[in-house]
């Protein structure tokens, strides 16, 4: 296919050239006999005794000899030129009659050659402009006709060769690595599955949060197997004009059927894999004219064909039920947030170009760490590269990678933001009523630092992660993370008698946190176990709109008033900590106004004492 391309353009190209030529020769042409035009109007032959006739009478002004031709150029001639033509040796003629330049007052001199040139070559560029617009203008027509016969072609991106890429490079995902190692099997031996009457899934899905690898995953897949990879966006399939989208699929598709054993891997299939009839007014669009295109592909092949589709999204809620149903998408590979082992081994992958210190501990970096993902990490490890260099360092220390996490999670230091005196006092109390009743409640994380140095927008925090994953969280845990979180605003109170608007995000996560256990996880003695959690998702636009009530305004009252009970109870349990502990809470701030930030070592010696 690529020599029949080849061989059209060069056709094509050929017949532009000749195009070209033939406009530059009857341009030359045309010039030329313009210019003889030029010098051959008014013209009369005569012999040569009429010339030497009119020589002898003072008629002639001067005479251009030319081989055997001769132009005279006559005195009353003043619009024109009247050329007067005498043949065999006409110079030799002139000579014999006593014409010579001495004798007479006539100017005799040979033809220059180069006038006619000169009086062509105006002409020439002229047309040679004409046939570079027109060659232009051609290969614009050709350019603009390729592009309308490949608008409808696949913008897929091919790896012919082996993939660099193979699981060995692909840290964590243990169980994800497993299932794909099945299709893996297939592509270099479908033979042993033929056998036995297998069938290999036809859509492998994999799901999972953003930056958890499932694009590399796809890679690794392709790599192991040593097999074509077409890879594209959903996002690609789609434009304004209408049936697009479903002759890329069809290219892209017969595309990877020449190539097979290959995988297609379509990235964000969400973009074009959303539920039909969804959209507002329930419009068949040129996304759902994709998807149908999609869908046939996929339910067209072959059992023997050895073309696998892979697909990842962030979003399998938003699919249309029939990319899911077998046959189809019939596989599907979980692939969630790294917990601390994952981590760690994601770690070891990303260190391996970048110069660490000895006392660089990666255990303890996993640990500061829940919820990265692998593409956080690998961020992570880059901030605090960046953060080395810009300080003239040639290696990367625990210091530095533990201010990329905290830049990471909490935006860079505002060291240079000005604020009084009496903000700060305010912000090392706040501050250390969060880490107090942290400590003091079992079920709260441990402190590992507080900070009175502006990140982001906010003035100062307490960073206190979990030391380990949860998977489930209890009632209590709940309950103590609120008062944690309502413990800075108690803090103030206490101190300074009033509130200040430094506590408005913690009461918006501490509120959000307590609905939740109402409406969503049945936490609520009064209600009892019934979730209130439903809502109207428009799946066209991939987001809520709006939040469907399923329960009455008397339930609704109940909830809030629920709520309400928990923050209350909650901020019972701050209050009397920062009262009971109030000697503490003075030594942190102290602490806190004279150096700014306390770590955990210090901050459980400022308790101890």
């Amino acid at each position: 296919m690529a020599n029949e391309k080849k061989n059209g353009f060069g056709k094509i190209l050929k017949n532009n050239w000749l195009i070209l030529i033939l406009i530059l020769v009857i341009g030359a042409s045309f010039a030329y006999s313009k210019a003889t035009e030029t010098t051959s109007t008014k013209t009369t032959q005569v012999n040569i005794s009429q010339v030497v006739e009119e020589v002898k009478q003072g008629q002639v002004d001067r005479i251009l000899v030319d081989g055997d031709k001769l132009d005279i150029f006559l005195k009353e001639a003043k619009d024109g030129k009247n050329e007067q033509i005498a043949y065999k040796e006409a110079a030799i003629s002139l000579t014999a009659y006593g014409i010579t330049p001495d004798k007479t007052n006539i100017e005799i001199k040979n033809s220059d050659t180069g006038s006619i040139w000169l009086d062509i070559l105006p002409t020439a560029l002229l047309f040679l402009l004409m046939a570079g617009f027109v060659w232009m203008m051609l290969r614009s027509a050709q350019g603009a006709n390729q592009q309308a016969l490949s608008f409808g072609k696949s913008r897929a991106r091919v790896n012919l060769q082996d993939s660099r890429v193979t699981f060995k490079d692909v840290a964590g995902s243990e169980e994800a690595k497993k299932d794909l190692v099945e299709i893996v099997d297939f592509l270099k031996n479908p033979k042993k599955y033929k056998d036995m009457g297998a069938e290999i899934p036809k859509g492998v899905l994999l799901l999972g949060p953003p930056g958890t690898g499932k694009t590399l995953l796809a890679k690794a897949v392709s790599g192991e197997a040593g097999v074509p990879f077409f890879s594209i966006s959903g996002s690609e399939f789609v434009e304004m004009f209408v049936g697009v989208g479903a002759s890329r699929v069809r290219d892209l598709f017969a595309k990877a059927k020449r190539n097979a054993p290959c995988i297609i891997f379509i990235d964000e299939i969400d973009a074009v894999g959303r539920q039909r009839g969804a959209g507002l007014g329930g419009s068949h669009d040129e996304r759902e004219q994709t998807l149908n295109q999609i869908l046939v592909e996929l339910d067209g092949f072959d059992t023997d064909s050895g073309v696998i589709v892979m697909a990842a999204t962030n979003r399998p809620d938003v699919l249309d039920p029939a990319l899911l149903r077998p046959g189809r998408f019939d596989r599907r590979v979980l692939i969630d947030l790294p917990d601390i082992k994952e981590r760690e081994a994601i770690l070891k992958v990303h260190v391996k170009t970048k110069p660490l210190e000895g006392n660089v501990d990666l255990f303890k970096i996993a640990q500061k760490t829940p919820g990265f993902s692998g593409a956080d990490l690998r961020n992570l490890l880059n901030e605090a590269a960046i953060l080395s260099a810009r300080d003239n360092k040639t290696t990367i220390s625990m210091e530095y990678i533990g201010e990329a996490i905290e830049k990471t999670l909490m935006g860079p230091e505002r060291k240079s933001k000005v604020i009084t005196e009496e903000e700060r006092k305010i912000t090392a109390y706040h501050e250390a009523g969060h880490a107090l009743v942290a400590h003091f409640l079992p079920n709260a994380d441990p402190v590992q630092k507080i900070s009175i140095v502006s990140r982001g927008r906010a003035l100062g925090y307490t960073w206190n992660p979990p030391e380990f994953d949860r998977v489930l969280k209890s009632k209590t845990a709940f309950e103590d993370d609120i008062a944690v979180y309502l413990a800075g605003r108690e803090s103030e109170i206490l101190i300074f008698g009033e509130l200040t608007t430094g506590a408005q995000n913690d009461l918006t996560q501490a509120t959000s946190m307590a609905r939740k256990m109402v409406k969503e996880y049945g936490m609520s003695d009064r209600l009892g176990p019934i979730s209130f959690h439903d809502k109207d998702e428009m799946v066209f636009l991939g987001r809520d709109i709006a939040e469907a009530k399923n329960y009455s305004e008397k339930t609704a009252q109940a909830i809030d008033d629920e709520v309400q009970i928990i923050m209350t109870k909650a901020e019972t349990v701050a209050n009397g900590i920062v009262t009971n502990h109030k000697d503490i809470l003075d030594k942190i701030a102290s602490v806190l106004l004279e150096k700014e930030v306390i770590e955990r070592e210090e901050f459980e010696a400022i308790i101890i004492s």
